[in-house]
């Protein structure tokens, strides 16, 4: 943290609790009756009742006796207290709502109003009802927020250990908002201030209700109208290209129902379960041997942490020159995850169709495996990873669940160049990849299949020696020139190689109203829309000229499929 970052904070918090300290200077008792309406005592006014008049005569005197009869204390209604210091925590979910940081569930909240509004006459019920409050409405607070669920944090609870401190530090001020505490803090005041003439519960009230009448009407719009007529064209499979050609280059799903339903969450698991059924009949089909006149090649698979057209735009990287290399670009590919592990997996298992994410770590039949096609071909595995692979076990499932059984190539004298969010080293690319040149070019098979996975641009890197996360923008622009200046070379070599740039998912690095920057754990388009590049190197060097795919495209059987859904 510098020093201009202590003097911000600094500044900021003197804004803030200045101007708190001075209405508490001056309103004190004014506050402090507010809030005292959390625990607030019932007022119970003892009815007056009737009074009675008797006379008596005791001798020749009358004497004149008054009696009171005391009347039957009156129903709960009495004992409505309002919402009281609950009516800011609606509040404060309303402003949210509103600037759209939420996923508001307006049941949840109206049931939850309804118990603190609920009468109770004893005075320690009402204090024990507002303790078990507290918890439950910080849980409905987090429930109604985009963050991870307690399930999710926990099925990463491991990973997230391994962070260092500094990268967690990081990842906490993330999620402050100078911006929101200013504008909570005045919303603060003005309930303050006009709680003092206006009930604050009946408005809350009736902002709940109206949400829920608008949630029992259903939704406003769909995504995919009813009978609306789409540009997808629906096949039984097989003769996909044929078929876009024949209908003017529209995106082929085959055996996909198309996507015209309203988007309900049966509609939508629906047409997710026949996409998997579709895609389970998906199968590429390798030949039992290469013909005799085959020409041997090399395939050298980059595989990229944290990369995403977004990611690009955001860098400023869009017009590099490192994209003038590649042969084909795919602009619309969607690699259906945000992690590095299931990403590597669905790559590897390439020739399958798609499986949904828990069936990544079950077996698959023998022929989906990628690379084990390709060594039955005659293909010589090759495995290197610009890191250790020991996070997350991410080396072990690229061998148990990506079939890539071959030894990790020598990362021995490698320079290190930046330290990862936990810690370990992250080797220089441009070392990691003339060692996979020497090795190769002692190799005796002229044919070769590397899988190369770097994450220079991972979250959290920082460089050795300083704890703040490395600027992005400068991590890709040397990665990009390394690249550049590689194929280049390579280029120039003559030597027969086939490139495939394939990026894991994106790096979140704008974020959005969902997820702060850094933070995949919801997989939007901005994570999951990559760029797909492939270069077929020839003879002197020369290529096989530059094609731009802008269709829908996805991983499947070995080859990158056009015209594919979303997942």
């Amino acid at each position: 943290m510098t020093i201009s970052d202590i003097i911000e904070i600094i500044v900021v918090c003197a804004l803030i609790f200045f101007p708190l300290g001075y209405l508490a200077r001056h309103s004190l008792r004014r506050i402090r009756d507010t809030l005292r309406l959390f625990f607030a005592k019932p007022r119970y006014v003892k009815p007056a009742g009737t009074l009675r008049r008797t006379e008596k005569s005791q001798g020749n005197q009358k004497m004149t006796q008054f009696t009171q009869n005391t009347a039957m204390p009156s129903s709960l209604w009495q004992y409505w207290r309002g919402l009281s210091g609950w009516n800011f925590y609606f509040l404060v979910k309303f402003g949210l709502l509103w600037a759209g940081y939420l996923n508001f569930h307006p049941l949840l909240n109206l049931v939850f109003a309804a118990f603190l509004l609920m009468p109770i006459p004893r005075y320690s019920l009402h204090r024990l009802r507002h303790w078990i409050a507290l918890p439950i409405g910080f849980a409905l607070f987090w429930h109604d927020t985009w963050l991870p669920g307690p399930e999710s944090i926990m099925s990463q609870g491991s990973q997230v250990a391994g962070f260092s401190t500094d990268y967690l530090i990081d990842l906490v001020t993330r999620f402050i908002n100078w911006q929101m505490i200013g504008a909570i803090f005045v919303l603060f005041v003005a309930w303050l201030f006009l709680s003092q003439w206006i009930r604050i519960t009946v408005f809350v009230v009736a902002i709940l209700l109206w949400l829920n009448v608008l949630t029992l009407a259903g939704p406003s719009f769909s995504l995919w109208p009813a009978g609306q007529p789409t540009t997808t064209v629906t096949t039984t499979g097989g003769n996909a290209a044929a078929t876009v050609a024949a209908t003017g280059g529209a995106p082929v799903v085959g055996d996909i129902p198309a996507q015209t339903a309203p988007p309900t969450t049966a509609n939508l698991n629906a047409w997710l379960n026949n996409f998997y059924n579709a895609e389970a009949k998906r199968k590429s089909i390798f030949p039992s041997s290469l013909p005799a006149d085959a020409q041997p090649f090399e395939l050298l698979v980059i595989n990229i942490c944290s990369l995403s057209w977004s990611d690009i735009e955001a860098a400023g990287l869009m017009s590099h020159p490192l994209w003038s290399h590649f042969d084909i670009e795919f602009k619309n590919f969607n690699s259906a995850t945000s992690y590095s592990g299931p990403a590597a997996i669905r790559l590897l298992r390439a020739s399958c169709g798609q499986t949904s994410h828990t069936n990544l770590y079950q077996p698959a039949n023998n022929d989906c495996y990628l690379f084990d096609n390709l060594s039955k071909l005659g293909f010589t595995q090759h495995l290197m990873m610009g890191h250790n692979g020991q996070f997350g076990g991410f080396l072990k499932e690229v061998r148990e669940n990506g079939g890539m059984q071959s030894e990790l190539m020598d990362q021995t004298n490698l320079p290190v160049i930046l330290l990862g969010f936990d810690g370990s080293p992250v080797y220089d690319d441009t070392a990691v990849l003339n060692r996979w040149l020497d090795v190769t070019e002692k190799d005796k098979n002229s044919r070769s299949a590397t899988f190369y996975n770097t994450l220079p641009l991972h979250d959290g890197n920082h460089y050795p020696g300083v704890s703040k996360t490395a600027d992005y923008k400068a991590r890709a622009q040397k990665f990009f020139d390394e690249l550049d200046a590689f194929f280049t070379e390579l280029e120039k070599s003559g030597r027969k190689v086939m490139v495939v740039v394939v990026p894991e998912h994106g790096g979140a690095l704008k974020g959005d109203r969902m997820q702060v920057s850094g933070l995949r754990d919801i997989p939007s388009p901005s994570i999951t829309d990559v760029p797909r590049w492939g270069e077929i190197l020839r003879h002197e060097g020369t290529t096989s000229g530059g094609t731009d795919c802008h269709r829908p495209t996805e991983q499947l059987p070995g080859y990158l499929r056009s015209g594919g859904s979303r997942s």
